[in-house]
Order: structure tokens, then C-alpha cells, then sequence
């Protein structure tokens, strides 16, 4: 599979040429189609007008062009991927625009699959969002739809919205999950600074039935595709239609996540006796999250990058991370690369096992909650390090009173340095 998903390559296995096949050929399967979906990339605009924050819906109507040229009967056309509301009012007047007297009905069917979860997302959904316009076109094209995914969730669990509506419920999703990220985040900077406990924090608020757990695992900062993208551009939303409290609120949600990469890294350095220049720092996990190879926005790179401009010496180990991905996107969103960046390649080093990483270094850093990383020998770690030995523990993944313990000198997210505290 081009991709890691746990689950996908079986799911593959099991259904290839039954009733899932692959084509190139765009234009006979469009031809063919009864429902097509739009399932493109929309970036953040890098230039022009919204540039950082706008989404470029630019594939989606291309999308529809291509659908108008080839089609020779009427066909659902179904939203995708996430996109600004009143997307589809433009891919409907793409769509209107033919004139071989066709109609093509559009919905909004946003989708809510994790990544690293996604199979179990999609077999077991909270819920399946369909909107659609609310006359008999719309309304007959959505029970079209929902009759398909009736096939396997329940009824009740497929909710049925206006076209608007639809589009707009994924970003706020997104977003509501982020802003919890960037809340407990924000806290856990105030717990290191007083003597309190992040995690006995988020455990006390979770148990709130009102606020729930979920989301409130404190970090070194969201990644991804979608959070950041999704709040950036419901920030520029709220510009459009003057609704400027609401976008500096958003945009807040950002900012703290950004406050908190770079807290990170400073803590790093501040930690290490103010300089990490020469210094070997493994870091631990490059994926944005467990169990995907997904890159994209990965706080990882943040402090990557903050520590390529300390001068460290920097070993990166990742189970499903190529350095070739790794580059690419440090290249795209940061504009590091090999020509603005001499030496690059002897300042970063990308290790083959987790203990050719730690092999010597001054300090391990734990920025992706890999299972993996729980079950390592930390006691020949410990022994192959240079001394003091750092840990920086960016995910709270480990036991830190057993590694203090070891001898490991041992700092966590939203957890209050013992040795700076009488009263703990």
C-alpha cells in the first residue's frame, strides 16, 4: 500500500476485484458512475488572496469540469473532502453549466476517519453526515446516499443536515478538537511553573461528564493534515464575513500550538546547560501521531527545526517515516532544505534502530507515542548515552520515576521538575 494504515492493506485484500477495483481511466468510470465523489486535496493557499489560511478549492472544481465533459447521464455528486462552506454552490454552477440538459445533484458527505483508527472509524462511525439541498432533487439524492451506508451503520446514526450545514460541521469538528489540544496544552505550561500534574488535572476534568477525556492528553502540539488546515480556514472564514472576534478566537487555537512546539524546544535547550551546539539529541518518532507515516504539519519538524539552527547533532528515529518524506515536508511548510540549509545531511541523521539513535547521545527526546517506544531497554539506553543523560518526554508515554531512577534526568510535558520543587 502507498500509505500505512493499520487494517487497510487487509481490508484491500479481502475486497479487491470484488466489489472494490482500481482504474486510471478517469473518464469510463466517470461515464460509468451513478455516484461520484470528490475526494481531492484542499490545501491552505501558499499565495494570493487568503494566502495561509484560505483553502484552495481549486482540485474540486476541476473535479466538476471534469464530471460535466464526460458524463452522458445524470449522477449524484458527492463532497468529499473537507472543504470552506458554500463550496458546492460553486461545483453546482460547474456542474449547471452543461448543455446536454443533465442533472447532477450535489451532496455534502464530510469524512470523520482518523488516522491510525481510520478502518475501525469507518466500520464503527459515531455518526455519517449527509447534507443536501432541501428540495426533492437534493432530498431524493441524500436517501440515495444514505441507503448505501444504511448497508452497514445504523439509522440513527446517519444524520441527514442542509448542504451548508454539512459543510461546515467538519471544520468546527476539527476545530473543537484542536482548541482541547491547545487547551490542556496551555495548562500544562502553568503545571510546570506551580508543582502541579497535567495528567492528574486532565484525569479530574475528564471524569466531568460534561467535558469527557477525550482530547485532553497533554502534548508537545497537534499535527496533521486537517487541524491546523481546517482552523486556518474557518479563521478566514470569519474575516470574510467580518466576524473578526470570531476569527481572533480560532486563530488563538493556533497560536497556542504554535507556543507550545517552541516551548518545547526551548525547554530542550534551557534544560541542557543553554546549548545543545555539537550535541547528539535523538529524536524519538517523526509521524504527527502513532501509527500513520503522516508527516504533514508533525510538531516533530518544529523541533527539528529549531534544533538544526542550535547546531545539535540530531539522530531521527521513526518506525514508519521515510527521510524522504521527512525532507519533502520540512521543505514545504518550514523551507528547510538542502540548498538554503548547508550540511543538512551530516546535521540530521535518520537511524535505522532506536538504539543506533541513542547510541552516545547527550539527550533523547519522545516527540511520537509509538507503542514501541513503552517497551525498550532503557537501561542499556542509559548505559550508551553520554552523562547527564536527558530525556525529554514529549508525550508523557513513560514511567519517569523508573528512569529517574535509572539515572536518566528526565523532563515532561505539564510535569513539574522534582529537583526545582521541596513541596511536590
Amino acid at each position: 500500500m502507498p500509505i500505512y494504515e493499520p487494517g487497510l492493506l487487509e481490508v484491500v485484500q479481502v475486497c479487491r476485484g470484488k466489489n472494490l477495483f482500481f482504474s486510471t481511466d478517469i473518464d469510463a468510470e466517470i461515464q460509468k458512475a451513478d455516484v461520484v465523489f470528490i475526494s481531492v486535496n484542499t490545501p491552505t493557499k501558499t499565495q494570493g488572496i487568503g494566502a495561509g489560511r484560505a483553502a484552495n478549492i481549486k482540485n474540486c472544481e476541476l473535479c466538476a469540469r471534469k464530471i460535466v465533459e464526460v458524463s452522458t447521464t445524470n449522477k449524484i455528486v458527492v463532497e468529499k473532502s473537507t472543504v470552506p462552506v458554500r463550496t458546492a454552490q460553486a461545483i453546482t454552477r460547474v456542474l449547471k453549466s452543461n448543455e446536454k440538459g443533465l442533472e447532477f445533484p450535489v451532496l455534502s458527505n464530510p469524512e470523520f476517519l482518523a488516522e491510525g483508527t481510520a478502518m475501525a472509524d469507518l466500520m464503527n462511525p459515531d455518526r455519517v453526515l449527509i447534507g443536501g439541498q432541501q428540495n426533492e432533487a437534493g432530498l431524493k439524492a441524500a436517501q440515495t446516499l444514505v441507503s448505501v451506508y444504511a448497508n452497514w451503520v445504523p439509522r440513527e446514526q446517519i444524520l441527514t443536515t442542509n448542504l451548508w450545514s454539512s459543510e461546515l460541521s467538519k471544520l468546527v469538528a476539527n476545530a473543537f478538537l484542536a482548541q482541547r489540544v491547545s487547551s490542556i496544552n496551555s495548562i500544562s505550561a502553568l503545571c510546570e511553573a506551580t508543582g502541579a500534574d497535567v495528567l492528574e488535572i486532565s484525569r479530574a476534568v475528564g471524569m466531568d461528564a460534561r467535558i469527557g477525556n477525550r482530547f485532553l492528553q497533554p502534548s508537545v502540539g497537534f499535527g496533521g493534515s486537517c487541524f491546523q488546515k481546517d482552523i486556518l480556514n474557518l479563521v478566514y472564514l470569519c474575516e470574510t464575513y467580518g466576524l473578526d472576534e470570531c476569527a481572533t478566537y480560532w486563530n488563538q487555537v493556533i497560536l497556542m500550538n504554535d507556543y507550545q512546539k517552541k516551548r518545547f524546544s526551548e525547554k530542550i535547550v534551557a534544560k541542557m546547560f543553554n546549548t545543545v551546539t555539537g550535541k547528539k539529541i535523538a529524536l524519538m518518532g517523526y509521524a504527527f501521531k502513532k501509527d500513520t507515516g503522516d508527516v504533514r504539519e508533525t510538531p516533530s519538524m518544529f523541533v527539528l527545526r529549531d534544533l538544526i539552527q542550535e547546531q545539535a547533532k540530531i539522530f531521527v528515529y521513526d518506525p514508519q517515516v521515510s527521510r524522504e518524506d521527512m525532507w519533502s515536508e520540512m521543505d514545504y511548510t518550514c523551507g528547510v532544505n538542502h540548498q538554503n540549509t548547508p550540511g543538512l545531511d551530516d546535521a540530521v541523521v535518520t537511524a535505522t534502530d532506536p538504539y543506533q539513535a541513542c547510541d552516545g547521545a547527550h539527550a533523547m527526546a519522545i516527540l511520537t507515542e509509538w507503542d514501541e517506544f513503552k517497551t525498550l531497554d532503557f537501561d542499556r539506553i542509559y548505559k550508551s548515552m553520554a552523562k547527564p543523560a536527558f530525556l525529554f518526554d514529549g508525550r508523557n508515554l513513560l514511567d519517569h520515576e523508573k528512569l529517574r531512577d535509572m539515572g536518566f534526568e528526565v523532563h515532561a510535558i505539564g510535569k513539574p521538575d522534582p529537583t526545582a520543587f521541596t513541596d511536590l
